[in-house]
């Protein structure tokens, strides 16, 4: 499913944790057309939570990122070689790629 464009009429909102709280990630954010929510305690985070139209979805890179960090060899890099590291990195891509399909059963 795509991401709609935010627009004048529907902002969207995107929300960071307080390791975003300044300037700089705020003012990119706000360029691409977003509004930033930043809680400032874990109270008015779960406030937020609950106010929510949608529930929130993890970007494809975020979830991505989650499966890889299964894979022990890829999480504490053993490997010293670059070569065997990537062979690595695309073996859980291939094993991932497959658990998607479906094909596993």
């Amino acid at each position: 499913m795509e991401r709609p464009e935010p627009t004048a009429d529907e902002p969207q909102g995107m929300c960071l944790d307080n390791g975003y709280n300044y300037a700089e990630p705020k003012q990119i954010v706000e360029e691409f057309g977003f509004t930033v929510h930043v809680p400032k305690n874990k109270k008015e985070a779960q406030a937020m939570k609950r106010r929510a139209r949608h529930k929130a979805r993890r970007w494809v890179v975020e979830r991505t990122h989650s499966w890889l960090n299964r894979f022990r060899g890829i999480l504490i890099r053993w490997s010293k070689k670059p070569e065997n590291y990537m062979t690595m990195l695309h073996f859980a891509f291939a094993i991932i790629t497959y658990r998607c399909a479906g094909l596993s059963g």
